[in-house]
């Protein structure tokens, strides 16, 4: 997920094909058909070469012109440590080659082949946390027009099932699940309760729907989020904590940042304009405050860009309003020097303090994430994690 090269390997759809078995579930429907999956498979006989001869000129013909898929067919899975390194590091064709070959696996490429990688991640996943996703496809007429999705219905849907998410941000009134590129998939619903995505998806007020599939996804999962290290690397994801070094600073653009003292040094954090209020958290944050950020380190420039936010204390706030009253005369009293205390200019009196004001800390601890709309598909919502943001920063325009 880390990858420079976005969307040109890193992702994957695996197909388990057999004859199913035991309890069976409607997962879509293709061209007025029905399709299940079911709790069981039982192997059957198939050739290879017919499924590669019905797909390849699939993949020719609709695969953008800088892109370099791969597909793979294969009796068995790949060893589960690829799928950790898909997460974790960048990997090449190369990296893969050897565990396609131990499988037996057959396999077709165009350009670099980068689609492999991914292939070969995704078949290696052995799911922990999971979660679906409906997609609707558009009607093939329709691609490359301006979608027609009633996002009121959205918003009904959304309140109605809370077993889904990222589908609808109240914050704002506005649509998450809908794209805005060119490509077939007219929205996709994301949920945890596969049962509920349907009669979900029905109450969604849209143009009309070509086909729909329900998916097995690691989004929403984390999984991706590296904990346990030695150290830190560029195009990978970590949970790192360290003590807030000195205030945030806005950049030009909107974009802001944070410097954190870690075991690793001085780390580098941004929150970027897409992430709106979230990055209002970053502002009231003061130097000693204790956090965790999750997020992609980034090597140009060195900066980990956060996906959410754990404050875990916070300092108090006390400033300094006045120089004390004299007791004795009732004048202002003036600075000796720094350090040095205070003294009364008419009658000598001296006093070592000034007057001080604890100010209202306008963050607590707890965790903080992106509006619905800026999260990366990996990033687990706070909903998931069975918490809610403590504070919510809605009234400023940012």
């Amino acid at each position: 997920p880390a990858v420079p090269w976005k969307t040109r390997g890193n992702g994957s759809l695996i197909l388990r094909f057999g004859k199913g078995a035991g309890e069976r579930h409607l997962i879509g429907r293709i061209d007025g058909k029905d399709l299940y999956c079911y709790d069981g498979c039982m192997d059957v006989p198939y050739e290879r070469q017919a499924i590669l001869e019905r797909i390849i000129p699939l993949v020719k013909s609709l695969h953008e012109s800088d892109a370099d898929p791969g597909l793979i067919v294969s009796d068995e899975r790949p060893s589960y440590e690829f799928y950790e390194r898909g997460l974790f590091t960048i990997m090449s064709v190369s990296d893969v080659q050897g565990e396609l070959e131990r499988i037996g696996a057959d396999t077709f490429m165009i350009g670099r082949g980068r689609g492999l990688i991914g292939s070969t991640c995704g078949l290696a996943w052995i799911p922990d946390d999971f979660t679906y996703e409906l997609l609707a496809y558009r009607m093939p007429d329709r691609w490359g027009t301006p979608r027609d999705v009633d996002p009121d219905s959205i918003r009904d849907m959304d309140h109605s099932y809370p077993s889904t998410f990222n589908s609808w941000e109240d914050r704002f009134d506005k649509v998450a699940m809908v794209p805005a590129t060119p490509c077939p998939v007219l929205y996709g619903l994301r949920g945890d309760d596969m049962e509920e995505l349907i009669p979900a998806s029905e109450m969604i007020r849209s143009e009309d729907v070509y086909r729909w599939v329900i998916f097995l996804t690691n989004q929403g999962t984390d999984d991706h989020i590296i904990t346990e290290y030695d150290s830190m690397r560029p195009n990978a994801s970590y949970l790192v904590k360290g003590v807030v070094k000195e205030c945030a600073r806005r950049i030009q653009g909107g974009h802001t940042f944070i410097d954190i003292d870690t075991e690793f040094g001085t780390i580098t954090c941004g929150a970027y304009e897409p992430s709106k209020e979230f990055r209002m958290a970053f502002d009231r944050l003061l130097p000693g405050d204790v956090i965790e950020v999750m997020g992609e380190y980034r090597e140009d420039p060195v900066t980990l860009n956060v996906e959410k936010l754990h404050v875990i204390s916070t300092v108090r706030d006390i400033v300094k309003i006045s120089n004390p009253m004299c007791q004795q005369c009732g004048k202002r009293m003036e600075s000796v020097g720094k350090g040095q205390g205070y003294r009364c200019r008419k009658c000598h009196t001296k006093s070592q303090s000034g007057i001080f004001e604890e100010n209202v800390r306008w963050i607590v601890p707890g965790w903080y994430e992106p509006p619905t709309a800026a999260r990366r598909h990996l990033s687990k919502p706070l909903k998931r994690m069975g918490m809610t943001q403590p504070i919510e920063f809605v009234n400023r325009r940012i």
